[in-house]
Parts: C-alpha cells; sequence; structure tokens
C-alpha cells in the first residue's frame, strides 16, 4: 500500500470492519506519521457517480487523522440524514474519498476565495455551513457561498452580514472498477 493512499485504505477497511462485524474497530498499529497529527476530516461515499454518504469534522474531535477517518468512515456509511445507511453488500460499489483540511482561517474579502482550491465556512451566531473545494459544478464563489449558506440556513442574508472562512484541502480519492453498468 502506497502511504499516500492510507487515509481511503483506512476508510475502507473501517467500513468492511464495522458493516461485517457492527463494531467500531481500532486503528491499525502502522499509521504513517503524517496522520498521526490532528485535522478535520470529511470522508465522502459514492456510488455509481452520485453521492451516497459525507460527513465530516472541520476541526479535529479526535486524537488523530487515523481516528477522525475511523470515526467519519462509519458516520458517512451510517448517520447522513440524506441517505440510509449503507449495507455490507453495497461496499463493493461504493467509491471513497477522504479530504484532510487545513486550519479554517477568516477571509477578508470574496477575492480570497476560489471554489476549486479553497472550501468555505460561512457562519453566524450558531449557525454554520461548509462546502469542501473542487466540486463538480460549483464553479464561482457567489454558487459556492450560496449553497453553505443553504446548508447553514442562512439563505439569502448579504454576504457581508456572515463570518467566512476559507480552508484548503488534501483529498484522497479512490478509483473503483465496478463490474456493474
Amino acid at each position: 500500500m502506497k502511504k499516500e493512499s492510507f487515509p481511503v485504505y483506512l476508510a475502507r477497511w473501517t467500513l468492511k470492519e464495522f458493516l461485517r462485524k457492527r463494531r467500531v474497530p481500532s486503528l491499525p498499529d502502522k499509521v504513517p506519521p503524517e496522520f498521526c497529527r490532528r485535522a478535520g476530516v470529511f470522508v465522502s461515499l459514492h456510488k455509481r457517480g452520485e453521492l451516497r454518504g459525507c460527513i465530516g469534522t472541520y476541526l479535529p474531535t479526535q486524537k488523530n487523522i487515523g481516528e477522525e477517518i475511523i470515526k467519519n468512515a462509519i458516520s458517512a456509511a451510517t448517520q447522513d440524514p440524506r441517505f440510509p445507511p449503507v449495507r455490507e453488500e453495497e461496499l463493493k460499489e461504493i467509491e471513497i474519498s477522504v479530504d484532510i483540511l487545513s486550519e479554517p482561517e477568516l477571509v477578508n474579502s470574496l477575492d480570497d476565495l476560489d471554489p476549486r482550491k479553497y472550501g468555505v465556512i460561512v457562519s453566524k451566531g450558531w449557525q454554520k455551513g461548509l462546502l469542501l473545494p473542487d466540486l463538480e459544478g460549483v464553479d464561482t464563489v457567489e454558487t459556492q457561498l450560496r449553497i453553505a449558506q443553504q446548508k447553514a440556513g442562512l439563505y439569502g442574508l448579504p454576504f457581508d452580514q456572515l463570518k467566512i472562512y476559507r480552508f484548503t484541502v488534501t483529498r484522497y480519492k479512490e478509483r473503483r472498477r465496478s463490474n456493474f453498468k
């Protein structure tokens, strides 16, 4: 296994273990050092090119990235309210991507945003909405911010009434050949 594929390997291994044995697996002994630090992590699941689950944390909640991946992989498969839980037999059709997030930084100008390079967090009070970078169909800053606003329940507010943060991601993506048509 290549070091750079560790996050996807860990997410897939976690889902296999969890869906078969119905228990949260422990972090493997051999974790590459760069995944022992703390960071926010998003795990996204796609089936036949369509989103099947996506859950993450923009700030770390676990001891390290490895444990963050385990927690969020299980949550993406079982807790995303938009989808029913993933079944074990579906796993062979699921493609996994893992995004490791940089620490969010406050943006002073919309000129500091680029939807290909930066994800965004919009907030007002306790309401927050996040959108990862480089998503299909999200080509402008305005589109990216409107989607994040909608997720936060803040749709329609002028951007200058919001706190806007940006972050980068390191994306680990699985490319699986599938035998379905």
